[in-house]
């Protein structure tokens, strides 16, 4: 019962840290049911996500402490179930992540369909056929896959129809305790599958070619638990980057590898955005007019889905009409028509947007559809007249720590309102 809301037009310029990656961080969670003992995760971001996967683990059987803001101690001595619950693992895309461990260490699974952001089919048949060619069986029943390896789990050869993160990862988790050799084809590249790749090295896993379209997993025995940090978050950083893009004033943004938001920072570049890399870091600033720019959403290295709502905002206020394509998720645009209220000339064909840049937006009531197009629409709100309020925000919650608290520390003037306080004020009362 929350709303952000934003008042714009004031100057943001700063610096911010970003946390560690939610993308890598829920599959390195899933990933310490592959080691029995106590395994640390360091730079975990404190969000909705994750605490929905420590509740996963904890049904299993595991331990899950939190030693600090963003220090998890899990302990998967004693997890004695393979069932998940569809109460939790409904509510987000992740819940499939961990189908793979589970396999690997009881030869059997059940796990609820995926939930989370309503962007996509959400199909999973690449993870069903490509663990089958591994030995696995599968039923659906009532909602939920049942997965059984009653020959155990064999190294076979599988080519991906799409560079399908979440097959990637289910099927290097699989595999790591397969016997023979997996060879997984077209397999995606992202920065997120290489961290887990690492993570599962460290453990004592055989993994090869993690980050490029052939990855090896040559199987091993028993894992032991590591301390590892998660990598940090590019999409957090594209966001506060597509901030100082828009805003224009010089916002530095730390805490992670500009190299994973390459193509991202090449086209800001050809909108006219100034970009200082570092070795962990960038800073962004704008003084000439934006410009348009035609981008495409495609997997690792290409241009970033989770990255397509921010980067259509910017697209928005540019001199000029460019087109934006979405290859990943079919209904990714949903935010497009919130932007609309905002003023934009926004024209959606099928899976091409057509972006006429406007002089400027205005503030309005407009509702988070997903978790990116929640953060593009309250990043929206800082350029335009007057208030703009966001509801739906707990998508926002799902992905962005503290990310009110950040962006009021860049000098933005953003607030949570929560619409059942009755010392809310007047607009709040409205709105309700």
């Amino acid at each position: 019962m929350e709303v952000i809301r934003i008042e714009g037009g004031h100057p943001v310029t700063g610096e911010v840290t970003v946390e560690g990656a939610k993308n890598s961080a829920l599959k390195l969670m899933a990933a310490t049911l592959l080691a029995p003992g106590v395994t640390t995760l360091e730079n975990v971001p404190n969000i909705a996500d994750v605490h929905v996967m420590g509740k996963v683990l904890k049904e299993l059987g595991a331990t899950v402490e939190v030693v600090d803001e963003h220090t998890l101690r899990i302990d998967t001595s004693s997890v004695d179930s393979w069932e998940t619950p569809y109460s939790l693992v409904a509510q987000m895309r992740a819940s499939t992540a961990v189908l793979g461990p589970l396999l690997a260490r009881f030869g059997k699974a059940i796990v609820a369909m995926p939930g989370g952001c309503n962007i996509g089919a959400r199909k999973i048949d690449m993870h069903i056929l490509g663990l089958q060619a591994l030995g696995v069986q599968f039923d659906m029943d009532h909602g939920d896959i049942h997965a059984s390896a009653p020959n155990g789990l064999k190294g076979a050869t599988v080519t991906l129809d799409f560079a399908s993160v979440g097959a990637t990862e289910n099927l290097i988790m699989a595999s790591v305790h397969a016997d023979g050799v997996t060879v997984i084809d077209n397999a995606a590249r992202e920065p997120e599958i290489v961290d887990l790749a690492n993570m599962l090295n460290e453990m004592g896993a055989d993994i090869q070619g993690a980050g490029t379209p052939v990855i090896e997993i040559h199987g091993v025995g028993e894992l032991h638990p590591v301390t590892h940090a998660v990598v940090g978050d590019r999409i957090e950083a594209g966001t506060f980057v597509a901030i100082g893009a828009l805003v224009g004033q010089p916002v530095t943004v730390r805490g992670f590898d500009p190299q994973h938001l390459g193509l991202v920072l090449r086209k800001y570049e050809q909108m006219g955005v100034t970009i200082e890399r570092g070795r962990r870091e960038v800073t962004v600033s704008r003084t000439a007019p934006l410009m348009p720019t035609d981008i495409q959403t495609l997997p690792f290295p290409g241009f970033p889905t989770d990255m397509q709502a921010q980067t259509m905002c910017l697209l928005a206020l540019a001199q000029g009409t460019c087109i934006v394509t979405e290859n990943v998720f079919e209904n990714r645009f949903m935010f497009a028509s919130e932007l609309q209220r905002m003023g934009s000339d926004i024209v959606i064909q099928g899976h091409h947007a057509v972006v006429h840049g406007v002089e400027r937006l205005s503030g309005a009531e407009v509702r988070s559809p997903d978790l990116r197009g929640g953060a593009a629409l309250i990043m929206a709100g800082l350029v335009a007249d007057g208030t703009t309020t966001v509801s739906d925000i707990y998508h926002v919650d799902r992905g962005y720590e503290r990310f009110v608290e950040k962006l009021c520390a860049l000098g933005a003037q953003v607030r949570r309102v929560n619409m059942l306080d009755p010392s809310a004020d007047e607009f709040a009362m409205r709105v309700r």
